[in-house]
């Protein structure tokens, strides 16, 4: 399989989240699975989302022990994107991707040494459409009792690695 995401995959993916602006990122810890709303970048999707947070939380830790995170995104469609983090700490890219709004919820500015960013490349997207409930609701119950979910065909798979 490529390695690289085909223009198609980038454009739906890109098409699905654009007007989002609070994300669902989720690590792993010790402990299970732990999830916090995320402000999106407003940057043209290009198979990496970018996130901006400081050194000084969890998410900085858990992501330095497991690079695995997911981001979930609701907006016309449901969106969940399994990928891989990095930390970030490049001034250039910070200063770049920095907005005025970044000012008053972080209460600092990006040349501040622990403001960090968190780069997630996509290695697959699953989405569904807002349309059918009771096919969403038959999909998701059959996954939960570990049935075949197959059968139900509201989801799209992008794989993207």
């Amino acid at each position: 399989m490529s390695n690289m995401m085909n223009q198609e995959e980038i454009e739906t993916l890109r098409d699905l989240i654009k007007d989002i602006d609070i994300a669902m990122l989720t690590t792993a810890t010790d402990e299970g699975l732990v999830s916090r709303p995320m402000k999106t970048q407003e940057v043209e999707f290009d198979g990496d989302l970018w996130f901006f947070t400081k050194k000084d939380t969890d998410k900085y830790d858990e992501i330095q022990h497991d690079q695995h995170v997911n981001v979930a995104y609701v907006g016309k469609s449901y969106v969940s994107v399994r990928g891989r983090a990095e930390i970030v700490e490049d001034l250039g890219k910070k200063k770049e991707l920095w907005s005025k709004v970044y000012d008053n919820i972080m209460q600092t500015s990006y040349d501040d040494p622990n403001v960090i960013l968190i780069k997630v490349k996509v290695e697959a997207a699953e989405y569904w459409e807002s349309g059918n409930l009771i096919k969403k609701v038959a999909y998701f119950y059959k996954r939960m009792t570990g049935q075949s979910s197959q059968s139900t065909d509201i989801n799209e798979t992008l794989e993207l690695n």
